[in-house]
């Protein structure tokens, strides 16, 4: 999702607190400022007009905490406030992690570029492409093999399965709308790369390498860590990425311990524009806490928190090593965060690299320089790094629908607080 339109009254709480376990961030945030304070009115305005239930907000500024602050609860109906180490499913935010994953491996030569899918996933050796004619549907062989870097770019012209003409195809083998809003596999009782196999099967959006496809292209990637290193998605990266960085509160499912650092998840009500606690299963809470545990989505299944992720993007924004741990080479993170598709989706001035969205005209997206780059998840969260003016910015919250404004808002009052 573009980073413009990521997707009662209550008094909130607004905490400002020191960052002591999170290795990046040895020293307590800059006191507050009259520009600060913008960020403060704006979060505490859409708790307070019952717009989300609560959020939180980290900001570093060259790998030191200049913000971070909890708004509101991460449980309304529970009397929960939101605090710190509250866990988020960040959705799609997944997919950045799991990209990193594929690049470790294809710098130790074990995934190459370029590399057909078809070595990894058998389905994969000769895919196929609904094609809409003249009001009818014409099922046609893919032009060629569909490769790492089309999977890396969303360029493989593969979707979520939503559109009309394919639709019933997807849900016909429990995919597409059939897996909550189809990204979702959290209630699957068989390992991904069995779902990605049976995805091989299903004839496609677009022929690959010719548009701009946001789908299952990172569940893919996940399946091919999996191939390629010969261990489980989760395992692959605790030990690579998330273990190496102190990332202690990022996983696929929540310790059962854990279950009350969860935040609910709140949608936007039609009509009345407020956030009203969603239902269970999986277009709602989800099954995060109580579920089979079986499938390990790379495309969106994390659950992490704000200082996590933070984390994790201070890494990339320092060319793959931070206080000494190096996750990847400079030049890996320079080919991740340069766009790689050219004009393929559209003349707005956004590209995609291998993993992010890139900015590469100033005004695309907001105030973000030239070279930024970030995403953000189907619930709400959102992050933008902007190395010309050494930030990387979180907000996380759990909004599905989030039918607010509050992201480019967010963005803006942090760049008039804190932008070069």
């Amino acid at each position: 999702m573009n980073l413009q339109t990521l997707s009662f009254r209550l008094l909130p709480l607004a905490v400002t607190v020191c960052l002591p376990c999170l290795q990046v961030h040895a020293q307590p945030a800059a006191a507050a400022t009259p520009r600060t304070a913008y960020i403060d009115h704006l979060l505490e305005d859409f708790v307070d007009k019952g717009k989300i239930a609560g959020a939180n907000v980290l900001v570093l500024q060259n790998g030191k905490p200049v913000y971070e602050k909890s708004f509101g609860w991460r449980d309304r109906e529970g009397n929960r406030k939101m605090t710190p180490d509250t866990l988020f499913r960040i959705a799609s935010q997944t997919k950045a992690i799991t990209s990193a994953a594929i690049m470790t491996l294809v710098e130790e030569g074990k995934v190459g570029i370029n590399e057909p899918v078809g070595n990894f996933i058998p389905t994969f050796r000769k895919t196929t492409v609904a094609s809409l004619e003249n009001n009818g549907i014409k099922f046609v062989d893919a032009k060629r093999p569909i490769t790492v870097f089309d999977l890396l770019t969303h360029s493989a012209g593969i979707s979520y399965g939503r559109e009309t003409h394919i639709a019933a195809l997807y849900e016909a083998k429990e995919l597409g709308a059939k897996a909550g809003n189809g990204w979702y596999t959290a209630d699957k009782t068989e390992p991904v790369c069995d779902t990605m196999d049976t995805l091989g099967t299903i004839p496609f959006l677009r022929q690959p390498g010719e548009a701009y496809v946001y789908g299952y292209n990172t569940d893919i990637l996940g399946c091919i860590v999996e191939k390629a290193s010969g261990m489980p998605l989760d395992q692959y990266i605790q030990k690579r990425i998330t273990g190496p960085l102190g990332m202690n509160d990022t996983y696929f499912y929540v310790p059962v311990g854990e279950r009350e650092r969860l935040a609910a998840v709140y949608s936007t009500a039609t009509g009345t524009g407020k956030a009203e606690r969603a239902p269970e299963g999986s277009r709602g809470q989800g099954h995060y806490v109580d579920g089979p545990r079986k499938s390990f989505a790379g495309g969106a299944g994390l659950i992490s928190t704000a200082r996590d992720y933070a984390r994790f993007l201070e890494m990339v924004r320092n060319g793959g090593i931070v206080d000494g741990v190096r996750v990847l080479s400079p030049r890996a993170v320079e080919l991740m965060t340069t766009n790689q598709i050219g004009a393929l989706r559209g003349p707005q001035g956004l590209g995609f690299g291998l993993g992010f969205e890139t900015v590469d005209r100033y005004g695309a997206s907001g105030m973000a320089s030239v070279g930024s780059f970030g995403w953000g998840g189907a619930y709400g969260t959102t992050y933008q790094v902007d190395r010309k003016a050494g930030l990387v910015t979180v907000l996380m919250l759990q909004m599905m629908p989030n039918g607010t404004d509050i992201q480019p808002k967010f963005y803006q009052t942090v760049y008039q607080a804190f932008g070069k």
